[in-house]
């Protein structure tokens, strides 16, 4: 199980609109493949000085290649509607994260 984090830096101008746009759309269709799991969405505290907030999104995926399938499949086009409707007004990064136990086993 790998975590596939997108954090986005959205411009004050269109927050609030965004955020219910991720909350409203873009989770719940990434979720509906059945490929995206657990989605978590995160603020980012640590803004340094820039206009706007910023927010990560998580979710938990099986392995790099459902992620690849899901993302030609799916996710490309959902992130291209989003910035067909937000345009520079959001930009994000995307990171692939492993979780590693931490305790003994």
């Amino acid at each position: 199980m790998i975590i596939y984090n997108t954090t986005f830096h959205i411009d004050n101008e269109v927050h609030q609109e965004c955020l219910t746009y991720l909350k409203k759309e873009y989770i719940p269709k990434a979720v509906s493949s059945g490929f995206m799991l657990n989605p978590c969405l995160r603020r980012v505290l640590q803004n340094e000085g820039n206009e706007g907030e910023s927010y990560a999104i998580q979710f938990h995926v099986k392995n790099t290649e459902t992620l690849n399938f899901w993302l030609k499949q799916e996710g490309i086009a959902l992130q291209q509607a989003m910035v067909t409707r937000f345009g520079s007004k959001i930009a994000g990064f995307t990171t692939l994260l492993e979780e590693i136990k931490w305790e003994d086993e």
